[in-house]
């Protein structure tokens, strides 16, 4: 028996972990098993928040699963983030000659610099249908970790 205690992941860790995210219907969304782990330090936003808080107190070596719920993954559907745009926004933000077709994801410029995206749902001579809810809000997802190292 060995006197040093296993280490801890706190909140400020420095890991070294394999991770997956799951869609309900088991479908992979990312994953680093079948590669090389990521290398990680906790409160950088390189994993979400509600990712990493799942983290805290796993000692190295630990394996988890956890269901996230829609809150606690990529929030609930907003139905406001459901907006028209007009025809002519939409061409100021598209390449030339851009032709668009239901599910396209579109960038636009958003006000005071920075890009936002939304899924096209609906376009018609006037205006253009977006939804603007992250594409898997309103899902819960499965979260797999296996802690490798906590440097």
């Amino acid at each position: 028996m060995t006197n040093q205690e296993t280490p801890l992941v706190g909140e400020h860790a420095y890991l070294t972990l394999h991770y997956r995210l799951q869609a309900q219907d088991g479908s992979e969304i990312i994953s680093t098993f079948a590669q090389n782990p990521a290398t990680i330090m906790l409160g950088q936003g390189q994993l979400a928040a509600p990712l990493e808080q799942r983290l805290i107190g796993l000692p190295e070596g630990a394996e988890a699963s956890f269901e996230l719920p829609p809150q606690d993954a990529f929030g609930l559907r907003n139905p406001e983030l459901v907006q028209k745009v007009s025809r002519e926004t939409l061409l100021e933000n598209s390449a030339p000659d851009a032709q668009y077709q239901r599910g396209d994801l579109v960038e636009f410029n958003a006000p005071g610099g920075g890009r936002f995206a939304g899924v096209l749902l609906q376009l018609d001579e006037n205006d253009a249908l977006f939804d603007f809810n992250h594409p898997l809000a309103g899902q819960s997802l499965r979260f797999d970790v296996k802690i490798i190292a906590i440097l």
